[in-house]
């Protein structure tokens, strides 16, 4: 899968889609899922262009990989997920059920989230 600059994150990124900014920073943007799955269900997407963690360990600048792994653990904690639980999910490639070619985590919480695989 390679990179998509129209995919649905790069024009949220851009402005041109308008989204629920749950946090922000240089590196990172967090927002509401607008199909959410659970109670919470908020995305954490670096700003940079890639496809999935593969490419982005590869690719990223470790600042970047740092941003990004410390934004996953702030979200949870500014959505009151993180003394209960919560689940941080990425899908990479079409087994894996990426469906957006820019690397994004799921951040689940709020309820018991449930099996890993069905």
């Amino acid at each position: 899968m390679s990179y998509d600059k129209n995919n649905i994150f790069a024009k949220i990124l851009r402005g041109e889609i308008p989204c629920k900014k749950v946090y922000e920073n240089k590196d990172v943007l967090a927002f509401h899922d607008i199909n959410p799955q659970k109670k919470v269900h908020v995305l954490v997407i670096p700003k940079g262009e890639y496809v999935d963690l593969d490419d982005f360990n590869n690719k990223a600048s470790d600042k970047e990989i740092v941003e990004l792994n410390k934004a996953v653990t702030h979200v949870a904690n500014l959505m009151g997920s993180k003394d209960k639980g919560y689940r941080a999910l990425t899908n990479i490639g079409s087994d894996g059920g990426q469906e957006v070619p820019h690397l994004h985590f799921h951040l689940f919480g709020g309820e018991k989230v449930g099996k890993m695989v069905e």
